[in-house]
């Protein structure tokens, strides 16, 4: 592969980051909006406590 193909390869992956970075930041402010204090941190507690107690979810 050339220079130049790795080159736009990274390019893109970096805007591709960029972009990924962004949507989680929007995520995380619209969850603390509606009394997630912590945003995406206090999901991932809710989460692992379901996944801990074996609660299903339907």
């Amino acid at each position: 592969m050339s220079e130049a193909i790795l080159r736009q390869k990274i390019a893109r992956l970096e805007f591709e980051h960029d972009q990924l970075l962004a949507e989680l930041h929007h995520v995380d402010e619209m969850l603390r909006s509606v009394g997630f204090s912590e945003g995406l941190e206090t999901v991932k507690g809710v989460m692992n406590e379901i996944i801990e107690k074996g609660i299903e979810l339907e």
